[in-house]
């Protein structure tokens, strides 16, 4: 499969593309298209298949941690290559590709600008086709290898908010200990982590969901208002499920994640964990996560992450079922899963 050529035109289906698949996660439109810009005007990135690159060559994950609606959060551009250093200084191996945690608005595009400035390629095989709350999730199931030691580095803040944390230790106790340098760092902290081989990544990661994103980004942005949604749905095989006003709204920010409830024309509910994990209506389910559930804002087609979403909005709300999305091995992981349960307090599994 032929390399894609990466340009503004891409950054903007990636980022669009990736805004949906984030499925209320993912990070800011506004940033990604700010990081994809600059990392064109820096270099070159390269966005390369699994396919070329040798089974026993090493790939590392680079993230953005934490909770999108923090006010106080702070990360620059630079920080994502720092982190990207450290972790290389830690493994002391040569890196030979760089993958994305998850498809979202920042995400899909994040390793671009490390690829710019490290010639370092970008590898079309994220740790999940679709965003999701948890490191664990976004770590290929490394959490099911007893033996495996997670090498993570996190950077971001300013002034005395400032946080550059290097880890090693069981990828459930790195993580953690990442997330809680996400709050003390403001809110979000850029992250490099988890060295893998490729033929480790072929296994569990998710092939292919860059350019399932880049293709939805293209359909959404090739038509306008209702026509834009629908060209969506139709692209990822989904449905809109209700078009309505935001009747009720409630975030909670707490221990570096987003938490809370949307309510469309006080009959349709949405919980969300960052991203959108459940949506039903009177106790009948219509979608639960790791299926994909979007708001669009009605008028203009945006999407609209869960963050973002305030009272009197009138919104779009899509699902499409997990079996249409490119999904990693985690998003079978009930123990994962299980997780969502405790924290929305609603059947998951």
């Amino acid at each position: 499969m032929a390399t894609i050529k990466l340009d503004e035109k891409m950054v903007e289906y990636a980022v669009y593309g990736g805004a949906v698949l984030g499925g209320g996660g993912g990070g800011w439109i506004e940033e990604g298209l700010k990081i994809g810009k600059l990392a064109l005007q820096v270099g070159q990135p390269q966005l390369l298949t699994i396919d070329e690159l040798e089974d026993d060559d090493t790939l590392v994950t680079v993230s953005l941690v934490g909770a999108p609606a923090a006010k106080d959060q702070f990360v620059k551009p630079i920080h994502y290559a720092q982190a990207l250093e450290l972790l290389s200084k830690k493994i002391e191996k040569p890196i030979k590709g760089i993958i994305t945690n998850e498809n979202g608005a920042a995400t899909s595009v994040n390793g671009w600008f490390q690829s710019a400035v490290t010639n370092i390629p970008v590898i079309d095989i994220p740790c999940n086709g679709r965003a999701h709350p948890t490191g664990s999730m976004g770590s290929l199931n490394l959490s099911e290898l007893t033996d495996y030691v997670s090498h993570q580095a996190a950077i971001g803040g300013k002034d005395d908010r400032y946080v550059e944390v290097s880890i090693s230790g069981s990828l459930d106790k790195a993580s953690n200990m990442v997330r809680k340098a996400s709050v003390e760092a403001g809110g979000v902290v850029a992250v490099a982590r988890n060295p893998v081989s490729v033929e480790y990544a072929k296994q569990n990661g998710a092939p292919g969901a860059i350019r399932q994103a880049i293709e939805v980004g293209e359909a959404l942005l090739s038509h306008e208002g209702e026509a834009a949604i629908d060209a969506v749905v139709k692209k990822l095989g989904g449905k809109v499920i209700t078009t309505g006003i935001v009747t009720d709204f409630q975030l909670e920010t707490a221990g570096g994640f987003d938490v809370g409830t949307v309510w469309i024309n006080d009959s349709y509910e949405l919980t969300f964990w960052n991203e959108y994990m459940t949506l039903e209506k009177d106790g009948e389910r219509y979608a639960t996560f790791p299926d994909l559930i979007m708001t669009f804002d009605a008028k203009t087609a945006k999407p609209i992450v869960s963050a973002a979403i305030e009272k009197g909005q009138h919104l779009s709300v899509i699902a499409v079922p997990k079996e249409n999305l490119i999904l990693s091995s985690t998003m079978s992981n009930e123990k994962l899963l299980r997780q969502i349960e405790g924290i929305i307090k609603k059947s998951v599994l």
